[in-house]
């Protein structure tokens, strides 16, 4: 097992070849993407969402990175990641079963709308198919942040405690969402956020952009990372963030990888870095 204070000959080598791998890959990445800083975040929103005109909030004419349902997600995901590590730092236990019955209604409430609105657009560009089964209501894009933006708290509120458990030493046994206080916080932010992006300013949407896609690779770097910690034997060996550079840069990479590798294909596929065509 290696450690990061008496590092084995395997850990020397990827100190070096990991670098490496993540300068390149982030290179190519930034080649093949679209140019702009808004481009590069359409391609970062390009590999995890379908990105339909249609179901998405716009600057002017200019669509945003990531639909609405995958805008309330990863923005939820990005402020519940930053506000635990605020408030819960360290902290790895896994919230109550109190805080968790809501977390599971976000949960069922995201897949309840999520079919709706999937039946919703087959029913869109097949007309007569699914005759037998009604759709429970007209989906529109509030529906969509709204349940996206609970998913989101849900992911971000346990995965946070995960990657504690995974990566810390000295990590705090408490819950890291341990009481109302800080959910309803956490909620109360997130529905404020939620209706700034539903008054379509660009003064919220802009920053929406960066913190949505922000949110897309916090949680994939998180989970390529702790993916890392485990294949290389060094759970529960690091006590600061400085330590456990090589594993966030091995999740960097292995996030940019998958990333690059969707766009390609994706881009292969359908021949524009827009959403799915409708037909």
């Amino acid at each position: 097992m290696q450690t990061p204070s008496s590092p084995t000959l395997l850990y020397k080598l990827t100190r070096w070849l990991v670098p490496i791998a993540a300068l390149l890959v982030f290179a190519g990445w930034l080649y093949i993407s679209p140019p702009g800083l808004l481009g590069k975040a359409d391609s970062i929103g390009y590999a995890v969402c379908h990105r339909i005109d249609q179901r998405s909030f716009h600057i002017g004419d200019r669509q945003l990175p990531l639909c609405a349902r995958c805008s309330g997600t990863f923005t939820a995901a990005a402020v519940g990641l930053v506000f635990q590590a605020i408030v819960s730092r360290k902290r790895g236990g896994m919230p109550s079963w109190k805080i968790g019955i809501p977390l599971i209604a976000f949960f069922a409430a995201f897949g309840l709308d999520g079919s709706n609105s999937y039946l919703y657009l087959i029913k869109q560009l097949n007309p007569g198919a699914f005759p037998q089964i009604p759709n429970l209501y007209i989906p529109n894009n509030t529906l969509r942040l709204l349940t996206g933006s609970g998913m989101g708290l849900t992911m971000a509120i346990g995965l946070y405690p995960a990657f504690s458990q995974t990566v810390w030493k000295d990590y705090d046994q408490r819950p890291a969402m341990d009481n109302w206080r800080k959910f309803g916080l956490l909620l109360g932010l997130i529905l404020l956020i939620d209706l700034g992006i539903l008054s379509e300013s660009p003064i919220v949407l802009y920053p929406i952009v960066f913190i949505s896609t922000g949110g897309v690779l916090a949680l994939l770097v998180m989970i390529f990372s702790m993916v890392w910690v485990m294949i290389m034997r060094q759970d529960n060996l690091f006590t600061s963030l400085r330590q456990m550079w090589l594993p966030l840069v091995a999740g960097f990479t292995l996030a940019m990888i998958m990333i690059t590798a969707i766009d390609l294909l994706r881009f292969q596929l359908t021949g524009t870095w827009g959403g799915f065509p409708l037909g």
